[in-house]
């Protein structure tokens, strides 16, 4: 048949295009909503009207009316390529915990309440369990926060991703009092740094990580680790720690001056983020000792030590900055709420130092 004949057919052939020959299944994407929506309702606050189905979410800013000055607080992530873990394992309701303590882990830094999340899922072809799985481990973060889900949406894109790949992401609103603001201004000379375990790797570093234990080590997630007590890849899929209400908590029992959410870059890169110009943070490794996968990526993949402290937490999920006189209660606060934490180091004038944080010594054995 020649091209002409072939044009010319071609409107009376077959059938006529279609959004489901296209790739896209509405009636997946409702009975997804479906199934999502009993994790959703676990999340309400008060303040939050209406339910899942709507095209915005709604949260009743009336409640806001107890602050003097309220400020509003914004922030989005997501969590990388842990979520191709999360595929090969066909593990889903893991990862939105990563996703809420992305979001509201960075909100808490200036001292916000986080409020409301929304969030984003991307599929190539929607599974109804598969994306309801999802959005249940978003809902369990949000109840650890103490946040509402408000909303969300989910997207279908046959042709862009493969049928069992997806991504997702968030951003979260929170509030916190004018005069309650923390940042740079408030710490001082002789503040005490004091860190807080983190659960693993957390959210960030895995395209290193992935490397190393896939590529260099030639490992498989199904495989037992002795130093891990279970898999490779339960390990690497350990969900990120939400410190929100902890560091909450902190700011309600004595006088807090900043935090440091320990993300991409590092611990010294995010804490010199909170430094004012004319301080210097100096935070002393021998103080704790990095969990086994932290060794495991550095040995496995000979990365250098500075290279992995500017990639991976090194155990450290969140920072908390107090005066001298509140290391004490803050401890004291941290225990009571289950928080493995220590006073790892100080607060200095800048002097000669070029970076505002830096590590010192070497990790406890």
């Amino acid at each position: 048949m020649s091209s002409a004949e072939s044009d010319q057919r071609a409107p009376h052939s077959g059938t006529g295009a279609s959004y489901a020959a296209a790739g896209v299944d509405i009636e997946a994407g409702d009975r997804a909503v479906e199934l999502m929506k009993e994790w959703v309702k676990k999340t309400k606050r008060p303040e939050v009207l209406g339910g899942l189905g709507g095209f915005a979410g709604l949260f009743d800013a009336s409640a806001l009316k107890r602050y003097e000055r309220p400020l509003l607080a914004s922030a989005t992530d997501g969590v990388g390529t842990k979520v191709d873990l999360a595929r090969r394992m066909g593990v889903y309701d893991t990862i939105g915990h990563d996703l809420v303590g992305m979001v509201v882990d960075d909100l808490v830094v200036c001292g916000a309440e986080p409020l409301f999340m929304t969030d984003y899922i991307c599929v190539g072809k929607v599974h109804p369990e598969r994306v309801a799985a999802i959005v249940k481990g978003i809902a369990e973060g949000c109840v650890l926060a103490g946040c509402a889900l408000v909303g969300g949406e989910t997207a279908e894109h046959p042709g862009l991703l493969g049928p069992d790949d997806f991504d997702v992401a968030g951003a979260g609103t929170g509030v916190v009092e004018y005069d309650r603001l923390l940042g740079a201004d408030r710490i001082r000379e002789g503040d005490a740094v004091i860190a807080m375990a983190s659960s693993g790797l957390h959210s960030n570093g895995y395209s290193l990580v992935r490397h190393v234990v896939f590529d260099r080590a030639g490992m498989t997630l199904d495989q037992h680790v002795e130093e891990f007590g279970r898999t490779l890849g339960e390990e690497l899929l350990e969900p990120t720690k939400i410190y929100s209400l902890d560091c909450l908590a902190l700011t309600r029992t004595t006088e807090v001056h900043g935090f440091s959410h320990i993300t991409g870059g590092g611990l010294a890169n995010n804490l010199a983020r909170v430094i004012p110009d004319h301080l210097h943070a100096t935070v002393d490794r021998s103080t704790w000792t990095p969990g086994a996968v932290f060794d495991l990526v550095g040995t496995a993949g000979r990365v250098e030590r500075l290279e992995l402290e500017k990639t991976l937490n090194m155990g450290v999920g969140m920072m908390a900055i107090v005066p001298e006189s509140s290391v004490d209660v803050a401890l004291q606060t941290l225990a009571d709420r289950g928080v493995d934490a220590w006073v790892a180091g100080e607060i200095l004038e800048r002097g000669d130092h070029r970076d505002g944080a830096e590590l010192t010594g070497d990790y406890s054995k």
